[in-house]
């Protein structure tokens, strides 16, 4: 089939209000008649439930977790961005856009990111109105501080908490619904399947995790707001329990899946330690802001910090390498995250890590506490000259903006960051790839919808930080609303949709035959021990860097890991009870299919562009180097094995942004 992307005609800032205007809608009376399904609960989720319930729509929501303010939003640190120019520093909503296309390397659609940047400032009055307590500067006005990969201040924080304070707000908003009546909230479901009927998404099969017990579920349309799949690395900043399964399902139920192979390494997390972890810990972008990243110049001095016979505080200035100030001297510490990540690597690989494994460098505040103790001193009259003074007040401001990141630090690693560099290291965060949606966010099954990290729309190839909120909260409060009506206006006259008819019975007995089997297979190896093989094949040969050969092994080792998983998992207990277990196999076969379809999108994309960095296609200073054939979107149709897929292209317009080489330096 051909990829159609429904991007309305007319002038790029026209497009979203013109096409609003133009749509079909849903009168008030027959909304009441209409069932909406949304699966997942966070920001995107959450949002899209309350404001669906809010205009009328009967609405079922599911969630793994025991409750909708468990989903993995709540993890976000840093902010959310807006083009509200509060800070009177240039930014506007056009900007907002040129920085979001430029940051995915030019591999977005265009007419999506404006429209995100356009209802960004809308996001704002929305969460303030809810009582988000955002971050104020003095006079009462909102603050803004800046994150990588613009030169303009425009994310709105609440210390370093914000996802945990907008989900909240949209948590709050889904209550409002329940206790009305609109939601009907289904917690600790997973979604197991979608089921079509008359080629439409008109329900899916759930289990419910407590119970064990298998049940259908039926409405007119379905959303997914399943957020990304970075746990198929095993070790990400990810919940343990985020996943791919229900954006996966709907790919073997015709969905697209859009672009696998951008996923965003983290520059700002807390190295590795041992093989004993099960998760890796994000420090908030943010912290770039005031932090200043380095290595040793020598690696005398190296040797010594990893033998503990020198500290980092005694490493004079002049002997520090201070490498994203040097090679990008505009952006310096606040580069994109694609950019400090590969910097970060090429430190490391080139002798100059800091830690035991020589995989971590230093996120250092001294100037920082220095520069803001000077500055309060001033302020209060007091003597500027006094070291022990000026380090305490500046101890004071840096903990009001960044207290609980450097509190979390501490508990991790039990290493003050006030007295000492916090180290850090690259890991697995976001994914900008997902399912494939067209403008109204709908996928290639009618009346079946993506939004937030569950789908490719927005990032193109690397996300800037602090936009993946505005993404989720853009597509919950102010898109879907809108694009959903107009597929949904031809379903007033639809009435209920039964669960009692051979789809249903079908996709059911679809799903019992998977959880029999991995129940009953008895093997010798636990689904860890697969996830874990998985991790590292993905990390190894499809993480920071790739190449061709490796990407060709990765393939073939991954099928083979999958073969022996389904031959050799063990999964104790049964399955009608509360097991996590069998919902984590049942996961981890998803991420086994998804882990070769990943490096089989990798292995076509010949081309370095933001996440996705090929070896082979480099400039000779180490920067990602784009290829003009490979301006589009690479789409996959799932043919029954990911060595099957079929690659669809949905060629990338851009008539308002000038594509150049993306410098920041």
């Amino acid at each position: 089939m051909a990829l159609d992307s429904k991007i309305p005609q007319g002038p790029l800032a026209d497009k979203w209000t013109n096409y609003k205007n133009h749509i079909d809608l849903v009168n008030p009376a027959n909304k009441r008649n209409i069932d909406v399904i949304v699966v997942g609960t966070g920001l995107a989720g959450g949002s899209a439930a309350a404001t669906l319930a809010e205009l009328g729509y009967n609405v079922k929501a599911f969630c793994f977790q025991d409750s909708p303010r468990r989903a993995h939003s709540i993890a976000a640190q840093g902010g959310i961005n807006a083009a509200k120019n509060y800070q009177g520093d240039g930014d506007s909503t056009y900007r907002l856009f040129y920085d979001t296309v430029k940051g995915g390397d030019y591999r977005s659609r265009e007419a999506n990111v404006y429209r995100l940047a356009e209802v960004s400032t809308n996001i704002i009055d929305q969460c303030v109105a809810q009582g988000v307590p955002f971050a104020r500067e003095y006079g009462g006005l909102l603050d803004n501080r800046s994150f990588g990969g613009v030169l303009v201040s425009r994310t709105f924080y609440a210390a370093g908490q914000t996802g945990q304070q907008l989900l909240l707000g949209a948590y709050s908003a889904m209550n409002r619904q329940i206790g009305r009546g609109k939601i009907k909230m289904y917690n600790r479901h997973e979604m197991l399947d979608v089921v079509k009927v008359d080629g439409k998404a008109r329900g899916i099969i759930t289990r419910n995790l407590i119970t064990g017990e298998i049940e259908r579920h039926s409405a007119h349309a379905v959303v997914l707001g399943t957020g990304g799949y970075g746990n198929v690395f095993f070790l990400s900043t990810n919940a343990m329990g985020s996943n791919v399964t229900a954006a996966w399902k709907a790919h073997k139920r015709g969905a697209f899946f859009a672009n696998p192979c951008y996923t965003q390494i983290h520059p700002t997390c807390i190295p590795v330690s041992g093989d004993h972890q099960s998760k890796l810990t994000l420090m908030s972008e943010s912290l770039r802001n005031d932090g200043r990243i380095w290595v040793p110049k020598h690696k005398k001095d190296v040797e010594a910090i990893r033998n503990k016979t020198l500290k980092p505080t005694q490493i004079a200035e002049e002997d520090r390498d201070y490498y994203l100030e040097r090679r990008y001297p505009a952006f310096g510490n606040l580069v994109p995250r694609d950019v400090a990540s590969r910097a970060a690597k090429e430190r490391c690989d080139a002798g100059y890590g800091v830690n035991a494994t020589g995989e971590a460098v230093y996120l250092d505040f001294a100037a920082a506490i220095e520069r803001y103790g000077k500055e309060q001193a001033h302020v209060k009259g007091l003597d500027e000259n006094d070291a022990a003074l000026v380090k305490k007040l500046g101890q004071e401001v840096v903990k009001n903006k960044y207290g609980n990141l450097f509190q979390m630090y501490e508990k991790i690693v039990d290493e003050n960051p006030y007295e000492t560099p916090m180290m850090i290291y690259p890991a697995v965060h976001y994914t900008m790839g997902g399912i494939w949606v067209d403008y109204n966010l709908m996928t290639t099954v009618p009346g079946l919808y993506a939004i937030g990290e569950a789908n490719f729309s927005d990032h193109g190839a690397n996300r800037l930080g602090a936009s993946a909120l505005m993404q989720g909260l853009a597509d919950g409060y102010f898109v879907l609303p809108y694009t959903i009506g107009d597929y949904l206006s031809d379903d007033i006259r639809t009435g209920p949709i039964p669960t009692d008819t051979k789809e249903f019975d079908e996709a059911e007995a679809e799903v019992r035959k998977n959880i029999d089997h991995l129940i009953n297979n008895n093997g010798t190896h636990s689904v860890d021990y697969f996830h874990k093989r998985l991790g590292k094949i993905m990390w190894n040969k499809c993480g920071m860097a790739r190449n061709a050969e490796d990407l060709k092994s990765a393939i073939t080792e991954i099928s083979e890991l999958r073969a022996e998983f389904w031959k050799d998992v063990k999964v104790p207990g049964t399955a009608n009870e509360f097991n996590e277990e069998l919902a984590k196999a049942g996961r981890v076969a998803d991420f086994l299919e998804l882990g070769e379809l990943f490096a089989k999108d990798a292995l076509q994309r010949e081309e370095s562009a933001g996440g996705h960095f090929r070896e082979e296609y480099q400039t000779p200073e180490g920067e990602a180097m784009r290829r003009k054939e490979f301006q589009y979107v690479s789409a996959w149709e799932y043919k029954g094995e990911p060595k099957d897929a079929v690659l669809h292209k949905e060629d990338l317009v851009y008539e308002n942004i000038q594509v150049k080489e993306r410098s920041y330096k």
